[in-house]
């Protein structure tokens, strides 16, 4: 009979099973009494088995949790980005997947969990989960971020807090969650409480920040009383708050919170026996999310700030662009008049000044254009005041009378054998404080060959009278050389004819407002002129005649007051009746034809 027989199992198969077995019973225990949370994942996302640690974890018995979904134990089904990771950990194409993620448990109560899987290792199908337990950590994490947002002084939202509310709420989408899609901001300021550290120490004065901080949380949790949102209070740094206000309903809001503001800081401060009464500046800033950045609201939020300081303190101020457009048109000038200067953007423009007993042009008054390539040309009133504060003004003056004594030059020798005209330049008293005026005057009359009395500087009434030292000294110097001098506007500033006869001034002009006056009444045109603007000027005339000094009026824009101007004895008119500023090349015109204004003709 024949067959096979099995036979004994070989003593080394033997060994190597109990040594499996014993392998496996070993691991099993360590599995079991690890102390790091842990359940085997089957490849159909299944609890295959979990650790006594998980269990305890989740406040449930262990052996609950085999059989359920590892995705939904760790909250993993509401994201769509982590339950793909998921599956691709199980089906072997991905390495790892590691999270965070709050667990709820039994009770009620949730930990912050970090979730790792991994592939099972030897190729076997499924993987290996692990939960840890961070809620210390995380907690440590909010206490640490706490701080770093919050301000240690008043415990208010800090700078950079309040950048990021600002930033969110600017890039949210708050029409989808029923917003209004509008963002205001009160910009604070406390006026005068750097005097109250000065004297007091920083110890009261963190006091008093502390105290602000408290009155603005209150009046925003009023302001935020039956509202969506409260507004955010905010310390930006030293006496700066910030009231931010998310989706606001307009500007009647904001006006209404910044009244609030004021009127909360108004009433005196009990600090330890110290009764401080302080006030504040507010700038108010309220507009569309939409096309808004942080930086712009901040900037404009700044703006409107010192508006409302150097429009008193103790006010509030609501930002106003069309005020904005000037400021930042101001600053764009500012900031390109020196660079100009060097390209040669600026012209002159000559305008006539015709003696008033013959109609003649016998001099013109430089007038400096600045042809901008963004705004257009701009007259001096855009841009004299700025040159005047930056100190350009020395460099354009040096220009402006360079030019103008090479035009007048110029003139002379194209009219050879004909009278000469002299040429009127506008002098600012920081040329004479900051340059050598002197020196300018007689350096541009030997290079231009023009000569001395061929020139005419002007001062402004306000400039010239209460002149000393310096000022003076340099007045005299010119007078001396030959230069003629005039006080410009004359009638605007001081008034004091009788100081004129201890400066060596040579021509008045009187300001446009006094021939103004010459006008009829617009409700009466037949009627005769108000007398006592005449008379008030031929007084004027009579006086600087008999100090020597010639008169010269601006603005003479009718063959009327010409006439009347004449009968009194002005000496010279200038005006849109001869001609408006024009180029130099119509004045050559002008010379040319030998043209004289006779009263009655324009």
């Amino acid at each position: 009979m024949s067959g096979t027989s099995e036979g004994p199992t070989p003593a080394a198969d033997l060994d190597r099973s109990a040594v499996t077995d014993s392998h496996y019973t070993t691991y099993h225990r360590v599995f079991a009494t690890a102390p790091l949370a842990m359940a085997v994942v089957g490849p159909d996302g299944l609890v295959v088995t979990a650790n006594t640690a998980l269990g305890e974890l989740f406040g449930i018995d262990a052996d609950t949790i085999v059989g359920r979904s590892a995705a939904d134990l760790v909250d993993l089904v509401a994201d769509p980005r982590g339950r793909h990771a998921f599956q691709e950990v199980l089906g072997g194409r991905q390495t790892r997947l590691r999270c965070t993620r709050r667990l709820k448990q039994p009770g009620g109560n949730s930990v912050w969990a970090q979730i790792t899987l991994a592939p099972l290792s030897g190729g076997e199908p499924g993987a290996l989960m692990s939960v840890t337990d961070i809620s210390a950590s995380r907690e440590l994490q909010a206490q640490l971020r706490h701080l770093q947002m919050h301000d240690p002084v008043t415990r208010l939202p800090n700078r950079t807090l309040f950048f990021e509310r600002l930033t969110a709420a600017l890039e949210a989408e708050p029409y989808e969650q029923g917003g209004t899609g509008r963002i205001g901001l009160c910009y604070l300021d406390l006026d005068g409480f750097k005097a109250v550290n000065d004297t007091l120490g920083h110890r009261v004065g963190d006091r008093l920040l502390s105290a602000v901080a408290g009155r603005l949380t209150r009046v925003a949790d009023a302001a935020g009383y039956a509202r969506a949102a409260t507004p955010l209070v905010a310390r930006l740094g030293g006496d700066e708050f910030a009231l931010l206000v998310e989706d606001s309903t307009g500007t009647e809001q904001l006006a209404d919170l910044a009244d609030s503001a004021l009127k909360a800081l108004q009433e005196p401060f009990d600090l330890a026996g110290q009764r401080l009464s302080l006030t504040a500046s507010i700038g108010v800033v309220e507009r569309h999310t939409a096309g808004t950045t942080a930086t712009g609201l901040m900037q404009a939020a700044d703006t409107t700030l010192y508006w409302a300081k150097a429009d008193g303190k103790a006010r509030w101020t609501l930002f106003d662009p069309e005020r904005n457009a000037h400021r930042m048109t101001r600053q764009a000038l500012s900031s390109t008049l020196r660079p100009a200067i060097e390209r040669g953007e600026f012209v002159l423009e000559y305008q006539p000044l015709v003696a008033m007993e013959d109609g003649r042009l016998n001099g013109v008054e430089a007038l400096i254009r600045w042809q901008h390539p963004q705004f257009g040309t701009l007259t001096p009133n855009r841009f004299i005041g700025l040159a005047e504060e930056d100190g350009s003004i020395v460099q354009l003056g040096r220009w402006a009378l360079v030019t103008a004594c090479r035009q007048a030059r110029r003139w002379q020798l194209d009219r050879p054998g004909e009278p000469p005209i002299f040429v009127s330049v506008n002098v600012a008293v920081r040329q004479v404080w900051d340059s050598d005026l002197v020196a300018d005057v007689a350096e541009t009359l030997a290079e231009t060959g023009l000569a001395p009395h061929l020139l005419q500087l002007e001062l402004t009434e306000s400039a010239v009278m209460g002149s000393a030292g310096r000022p003076l000294q340099a007045l005299q110097a010119l007078s001396d050389m030959g230069v003629r001098i005039a006080i410009d506007d004359f009638g605007t500033g001081y008034s004091n004819l009788a100081y004129l006869s201890r400066l060596p001034v040579s021509a008045l002009k009187l300001d446009g407002s006094f021939v103004r006056g010459f006008q009829y009444e617009e409700a009466a045109r037949d009627a005769m002129p108000n007398p006592a603007d005449e008379v008030v000027v031929e007084a004027m005339i009579q006086l600087a005649h008999r100090l020597g000094l010639t008169v010269t009026a601006e603005c003479v824009e009718t063959s009327a007051q010409a006439s009347r101007l004449r009968r009194i004895g002005c000496d010279t008119g200038q005006g849109w009746l001869y001609s408006r500023p024009v180029p130099p090349d119509r004045i050559s015109e002008l010379l040319g034809a030998a043209r004289t204004y006779a009263v009655g003709n324009p």
